[in-house]
């Protein structure tokens, strides 16, 4: 029997901007199920960032129920919100987010430091990731020193180093050629397939729509479609 992972019943989301209110999702409802392969794709300004910013417990609904493992994360504190990020939510972003200091295996060991667990541990599950990204070779490197591809592949390595239920990507091939979007998606269908983690992107991209067994498909703050 699936495990639903993700769930949104009626979610309101209200900004205030001064005198301005934006209602930026006005009843969203769906399901998501552990090990689906899922986009939630949509325009600028359709909702869909406030949609992630939900399932990554980023944020908390105006209204309306946002469970998370489970777990309903209007309840919860700020601390075990940060919690349930750190342990059930691997996040992957357009922009990397990769901190330019630090080596490319200092930046995938972090989100262990925060689960406290010990250097040595940390080190060699962050080798073993950049592994199962084909990084192997860039350990040492700083980010500066890598492609954009590579880059998004340390950023997806920290993503998972956590052993995360959901991997959510926020417009992760926007800032790729099409090829290397391409072999980046294929990444994400291997981590898909082989750990049976759940997979949400978030992106305004039909191709990606299109290519991934389901797409859930937001304009205006509302559900336009829910195809599989």
């Amino acid at each position: 029997m699936s495990k639903t992972v993700v769930k949104l019943d009626n979610v309101i989301k209200t900004y205030y901007m001064g005198d301005n209110k934006v209602q930026a999702l006005k009843g969203i409802s769906f399901k998501i199920e552990e090990g689906e392969f899922t986009a939630i794709m949509g325009p600028s300004g359709s909702g869909k960032s406030t949609c992630m910013n939900m399932i990554g417990c980023l944020d908390r609904p105006t209204s309306g129920v946002v469970e998370i493992n489970g777990k309903e994360t209007a309840l919860m504190t700020e601390k075990e919100l940060a919690r349930l990020r750190n342990i059930s939510v691997g996040f992957v972003f357009q922009q990397y987010h990769l901190i330019p200091a630090m080596t490319v295996i200092e930046n995938v060991m972090l989100p262990l430091k925060y689960q406290k667990i010990d250097k040595a541990e940390r080190f060699e599950r962050a080798k073993i990731a950049l592994a199962s990204v084909g990084l192997s070779e860039r350990l040492n490197h700083r980010p500066h020193e890598l492609s954009g591809g590579q880059k998004q592949r340390v950023a997806i390595a920290r993503a998972m180093i956590t052993q995360p239920k959901i991997l959510l990507a926020d417009e992760p091939t926007g800032a790729l050629d099409s090829e290397t979007g391409h072999q980046v998606m294929e990444l994400f269908r291997d981590i898909n397939k082989e750990k049976g983690t759940t997979v949400i992107i978030v992106t305004h991209d039909p191709r990606i729509g299109a290519s991934v067994e389901r797409c859930i498909k937001i304009f205006d703050g509302l559900i336009e479609n829910q195809a599989c």
